[in-house]
């Protein structure tokens, strides 16, 4: 088994994707067949499998993103009870429950199985500069 942290530098909300980063984890295995797990350390951001073609599709998730959960200062979010970290923050811990912390991704002929047009992704929610930590762990 073989594992890395990848360390992803965010500059506010959206998608960041780290795919050639991964693949490059896995070249450097050498491993044929596997099973690799992404997981990432912390609550107020999360991990998509997402088109990397179009940046428009990053552009509608983030917005839709924004809309479904607004920053708790907005008059919709009223309820929200932790707000010590500011207004964006109890938000980013409820898209981050309704995303994923960890995805499976297996690979096969020494290389991920993604699809055409899939890319693997840090979702950020948090408005704020963040060092984001990604494990990397390759199962076989």
């Amino acid at each position: 088994m073989l594992q890395t942290t990848l360390i992803i530098p965010t500059s506010g909300p959206g998608l960041y994707e780290f795919t050639g980063r991964a693949a490059a984890f896995i070249e450097e295995a050498d491993v044929e067949t596997g099973l690799l797990t992404v997981f990432v350390r912390h609550t107020s951001c999360s991990l998509l499998i997402q088109e990397n073609a179009d940046p428009d599709v990053r552009r509608d998730l983030d917005t839709f993103f924004r809309r479904l959960v607004p920053p708790s200062d907005d008059p919709s979010m009223r309820w929200v009870v932790h707000t010590t970290e500011g207004p964006d923050d109890m938000p980013a811990h409820i898209k981050a429950a309704l995303t994923a912390v960890s995805l499976s991704v297996p690979v096969m002929s020494g290389r991920l199985a993604l699809g055409t047009w899939q890319g693997l992704y840090l979702f950020e929610h948090r408005e704020s500069p963040h060092r984001r930590e990604i494990v990397l762990h390759l199962g076989g």
